[in-house]
């Protein structure tokens, strides 16, 4: 029985969420945000020591870069978790993402 109610209660906060206004993110999209941020939040590591590096040099890749992408890897699975636990919750307004540089993780790389 328990399990027939959480079935359909899933299957409501689909169906509400599918239907969201014009121009605004949905539950959905926040809820694949936020297990894209968890996922991908070691990366950041490299990718800032990377940043770092061609902006500053080696040295500071090597050392801020470092520091950077290991504070950045939590921050990243941190709001990763928070956006998994209040999918349903349009907060921030809208389900605006709380990261947007970029939003997801490999968004912005150059292939």
């Amino acid at each position: 029985m328990a399990k027939k109610i959480l079935l359909a209660v899933i299957i409501a906060l689909i169906a509400l969420n599918l239907s969201s206004p014009a121009y605004c993110d949905n539950a959905i999209k926040k809820l694949g945000r936020g297990a894209c941020n968890v996922i991908t939040s070691p990366f950041e590591i490299i990718e800032q020591t990377k940043r770092v590096n061609n902006s500053d040099g080696p040295m500071a890749g090597f050392t801020y870069g470092l520091l950077k992408g290991i504070a950045m890897t939590g921050v990243r699975a941190v709001v990763g978790v928070y956006e998994i636990a209040t999918f349903p919750i349009p907060l921030p307004k809208a389900y605006q993402p709380i990261l947007k540089d970029p939003e997801f993780f490999f968004e912005d790389m150059n292939w």
